[in-house]
């Protein structure tokens, strides 16, 4: 095992630790970047570091569709590829089998995907997910899981459960560098909690390094996707990182940290700047609207970013209907804010006010989904 995990203060079932990685010791909670192949789009790792990234996700899927993993692993792995010093995280290639249903074919022995660069079939199985892992080298690797969107019903949801149990010991079996990679499991059984028990108890007693909650942010209401996370961390080990998959909405992250999880991801923060959009802490700021034309005001006057710093709202909406460098600007200062909450979530449980903090926060701007979020983790 290459991690260390050590939580270092709580308040109820919301935590603060320290997570020692080969590359990087970071602090949780955290939110983590998505970089599908290698890269965050419009960003220089430099500029990552600068704003506080501790962890880079990459796609294994497409990374070994291009440049492919042989090549990467060629030239020193993802980090020496990618020229990035801190942790990286690398997903199993699962999640495709929703976003590419229609280029995929799920059996036992794994999933077909035909390639949207050329056309020729992929047969992407649990040891060739891990093997591919194995070459790109992140500091976290997660085992291939059968996934499905949580607004399915029937006998597909029990199906792929158990058929992600049966994959993890098959990814186990295959994993080679456990000195210096860390395999995760992912916990499935979409909103039934009957399958997400079973699913927790069959991947706790493999005794991994941490655990992934998954089948998630897919379409389900606020109120079950919750109560699914509550259930999970409440079940799975306190000594062991729990990262929710695919949640990158500011106040999902913080309820989610309330009731114990410790690390998420999601294309959110990037997608929307790509459409003009920043995040706020009333919410968000959509710069393509007119009233920002002549808007001599930073983004966010209490935002301390480069971009906050430098630019007015007026400059990034001639920019973001024009030229590139409007969604970059706006990427950067969304990445900014995410990593910001994750560092205020860390800290305010650090310093005993985290209640304090999640007042404030549930109530900038008095909404019913923020009251609602309120609610739920005080009674959680």
């Amino acid at each position: 095992m290459a991690l260390r995990f050590e939580v270092l203060a709580r308040f109820n079932r919301a935590r603060a630790a320290r997570m020692t990685l080969p590359h990087f010791v970071c602090e949780t909670p955290l939110f983590m970047p998505v970089g599908t192949q290698g890269t965050i789009k419009g960003l220089t790792t430099s500029q990552l570091e600068e704003i506080g990234c501790q962890i880079i996700l990459g796609n294994t899927y497409h990374l070994a569709l291009r440049p492919t993993s042989e090549l990467i692993d060629e030239l020193g792995g993802l980090h020496k590829f990618m020229n990035w010093s801190r942790a990286l995280l690398t997903d199993s290639g699962g999640f495709q089998m929703v976003s590419l249903l229609h280029l995929a074919d799920i059996t036992e022995n794994g999933v077909t995907f035909q390639s949207p660069v050329d056309g020729n079939p992929m047969l992407l199985t649990p040891e060739e997910s891990i093997q591919i892992q194995n070459r790109i080298g992140a500091d976290i690797i997660m085992a291939l899981d059968d996934v499905v969107k949580t607004t399915t019903t029937g006998p597909r949801i029990e199906e792929a459960m158990y058929r992600t149990i049966r994959w993890i010991d098959r990814c186990i079996a295959a994993h080679q560098r456990p000195g210096e990679q860390n395999l995760f499991a992912i916990v499935q059984g979409g909103l039934d909690p009957v399958l997400r028990d079973i699913c927790v108890k069959a991947l706790t007693e493999r005794n991994l390094p941490g655990y992934a909650i998954g089948g998630l942010a897919g379409g389900e209401d606020k109120d079950s996707f919750w109560r699914v996370v509550a259930q999970c961390t409440a079940a799975l080990p306190e000594d062991k990182p729990r990262y929710v998959m695919g949640v990158g909405y500011p106040l999902d992250i913080v309820v989610c940290s309330a009731l114990g999880a410790d690390m998420y991801d999601c294309v959110y923060p990037t997608r929307t700047a790509r459409f003009g959009t920043a995040l706020v802490p009333e919410g968000v700021l959509k710069l393509k609207h007119k009233a920002m034309a002549e808007d001599i005001r930073p983004i966010d006057p209490t935002c301390a970013c480069m971009v906050c710093r430098t630019y007015s709202r007026a400059y990034i909406h001639a920019l973001v209907t024009k030229d590139a460098m409007g969604s970059q600007l706006l990427s950067y200062h969304n990445l900014y804010y995410m990593l910001q909450l994750s560092r205020d979530l860390h800290n305010s449980i650090i310093q005993g006010r985290f209640p304090e903090y999640v007042l404030v926060y549930s109530f900038l701007p008095p909404s019913p989904k923020r009251l609602f979020s309120l609610s739920f983790m005080l009674l959680c």
